[in-house]
């Protein structure tokens, strides 16, 4: 059984690794219909080895027949097409914030909620969670699992593709100009990228934090556990690809450090690479265009009674965006569509 699949912002970082994975998986399509704004109207993409498709505009896009849609095109866009694609019989897979935290869409992980997926038919929308949010929750579910998770603070250390296209070409071009005396103008980021951190990702909000801190809280109560309080620091990084995490937990009765790296290794998604020694952990130069998260610097914290520290890293343009909407559509039609057929 094959599937007639479009992909929504197929020009964008996302979009072309949305396309890669599709082919790298050999993901059942029969049709793969690239969408993207008027002005990428009739521009060539590639698809796999050897195929080239034809962008389409989505504009004047009739969804009908579409089984399924992958979409990472803004979180406006999704608010307009995603509707008129779910009444036109696709399902909408959706990258964008826009749907995450309506009651009626499932906000979806394979590897640690796949059940949730059933949701779709409510609105015919599932989403996909933020890039942040995905690699800590799968790190943090056989954790949870094993012993339940009391409270969860975290430091992230975000690349500059979580900015698209725009905030990796920034970066490039302000590296370039330290060394060329050339002007270190930011319009992307609010500061300066190149050798510098910039402590705010997305606005800023009543309270004080910002809304990528605000998305990692609520995202992994919806995912993981109504109950369970996270506090999150999101800071930009000089990193072209891949973000960081280090993620401090709190359980409500002991962990053990080999219990949790026993957990971990047996995961699903996750590899454990912690020797605790020079080159012993992942790094996100190491991680890029790989699909696992990785699992580092498992280590006891002290200052509470049941506490461990993490250091967990992945490729945020593939498991924290494509490589999981993919997965989810994969989970969509081995337990659901075939089913249904």
């Amino acid at each position: 059984m094959s599937f007639r699949v479009a992909v929504v912002g197929a020009t964008g970082n996302v979009g072309r690794e949305m396309l890669n994975i599709l082919a790298e998986r050999q993901f059942p399509v029969k049709d793969v219909i690239p969408l993207a704004s008027d002005r990428s109207n009739g521009a060539e993409i590639s698809f796999g080895e050897d195929e080239v498709l034809k962008v389409r505009s989505l504009d004047k896009f009739d969804f009908k027949g579409v089984d399924i849609v992958l979409s990472s095109a803004g979180a406006k866009i999704s608010a307009d097409f995603a509707p008129r694609a779910a009444a036109a019989g696709a399902i909408v897979i959706d990258n964008t914030s826009f749907f995450r935290m309506d009651p009626d869409v499932p906000l979806v992980v394979p590897e640690v909620n796949p059940e949730d997926i059933a949701l779709y038919r409510k609105k015919g929308i599932i989403a996909n969670p933020n890039c942040s949010t995905i690699q800590m929750v799968v790190a943090l579910k056989p954790l949870h699992d094993l012993v339940k998770i009391k409270r969860v603070v975290v430091s992230t250390y975000q690349s500059v593709s979580g900015a698209g296209k725009e905030g990796m070409d920034e970066l490039f071009d302000q590296t370039r100009n330290v060394f060329t005396n050339g002007s270190l103008e930011h319009k992307k980021f609010t500061k300066q990228i190149a050798f510098n951190v910039i402590p705010h990702i997305d606005v800023f909000m009543e309270d004080g934090y910002t809304k990528e801190e605000w998305k990692m809280a609520v995202e992994t109560r919806k995912i993981l556990d109504p109950d369970i309080p996270v506090t999150a620091t999101c800071v930009r990084v000089p990193v072209f690809i891949g973000h960081s995490e280090a993620v401090n937990v709190e359980f409500e009765e002991a962990m053990s450090v080999d219990h949790a790296r026993a957990a971990l290794r047996s995961a699903p998604g996750v590899s454990v690479v912690d020797l605790r020694a020079d080159e012993g952990y992942v790094t996100p130069v190491e991680c890029a265009g790989e699909d696992k998260v990785y699992v580092s610097r498992i280590r006891k914290d002290p200052t509470v009674p049941h506490g461990l520290n993490l250091w967990v890293v992945s490729d945020n343009l593939r498991k924290g965006a494509a490589l999981n909407a993919v997965q989810i559509a994969e989970v969509l039609i081995r337990d659901h569509l075939k089913k249904a057929a």
